[in-house]
Order: C-alpha cells, then sequence, then structure tokens
C-alpha cells in the first residue's frame, strides 16, 4: 500500500489528524518523522494513546523514516506521514522518498513567522525548504481538515 497522506503538523497526532485524516485516508499505521520525537519515549508513549488502538505508530528519525518509506509502495498496510515541519519532509525526498503531495496542515506562530493561511506561519527556513519541496514536483496544498478547501501553498509563496 502506498502513502496516503504525508502532512506537516508541528503539533503531530491531535483532534485532526485522529477524527479527520486518519478515518479520510483509511490509514492503518501513522509514520512520525521527527529526530527530536525518535529520540523522547515520553513524547511516544503519548502519540500513542491519542490514536485509535488498531492504528499502529512508529516515531522514525528521518534518516530511518526515509530508508523505511522507500520502498512504501510495498507496505502492507496504508500509511500517513506526519513531521513537524517542511525539513523533515524534504529529508525524506533528497533520500529518495517518492511523493505526489504534501498537505501543510498546521505550522503555529512563533516569533520571526509570517501568517500564510488559516494555521500556517512560516519563517525564512520554512519557505525555502517548501520551494525545494515544490522543485521535487510535489504539489503542496494548505489544508486543516479534510473538508476545508485545499489551497495552494506554492502559489502562495509565489513559486508557481
Amino acid at each position: 500500500m502506498p502513502i496516503t497522506l504525508a502532512r506537516i503538523d508541528d503539533r503531530l497526532i491531535h483532534g485532526q489528524v485522529v477524527e479527520g485524516w486518519i478515518p479520510h485516508t483509511k490509514a492503518e499505521e501513522v509514520v512520525v518523522v521527527s529526530d527530536e520525537s525518535a529520540d523522547d519515549p515520553t513524547q511516544a508513549v503519548l502519540m500513542r494513546i491519542a490514536l485509535p488502538e488498531k492504528v499502529v505508530l512508529s516515531v522514525l528519525k528521518v534518516a530511518a523514516a526515509a530508508a523505511r518509506l522507500a520502498g512504501a509502495d510495498a507496505e502492507a498496510r496504508r500509511l500517513l506521514v506526519l513531521a513537524p515541519g517542511p525539513a523533515e519532509i524534504l529529508g525524506l525526498l533528497e533520500a529518495g522518498v517518492k511523493l505526489k503531495a504534501v498537505n501543510v496542515g498546521g505550522l503555529h506562530y512563533t516569533a520571526g513567522r509570517v501568517q500564510l493561511g488559516k494555521a500556517i506561519f512560516l519563517g525564512a527556513e520554512d519557505r525555502r525548504a517548501l520551494r525545494r519541496i515544490g522543485e521535487f514536483g510535489v504539489e503542496l496544498e494548505g489544508r486543516a481538515v479534510p473538508s476545508d478547501k485545499a489551497v495552494d501553498i506554492l502559489g502562495l509563496l509565489g513559486g508557481k
């Protein structure tokens, strides 16, 4: 089974993912791609608790996730890939993972970030990484939940 959704969301697993995206994609496994989360067993336990019982959770560093996801088309389970920021998705692409589209769901405000969408605030590094992701031919859509209208992130960045 292929990757059913790749999503950038700095909150990782939360209500929109559990109640919206998992049922929408029929995901059987959530793969969190985050070096920081992979080094924090407590965070992994909390994410596991938040997921439906039948959904498998893998929390992997970018390099390990890239190795795992490079052959995702042959996976037995439907995968939902979550990353806390564009840099992790870019790391996957640079390591050879093939993605057609990436959902940008939530990058929340911190000092120095500029608002691009409803819950999308970007710093300079985020903008560079998103443009670079676009160079891989990946469609970038902004959408918090499946029922929202998709917003063309590259268009908003002036990349299309």
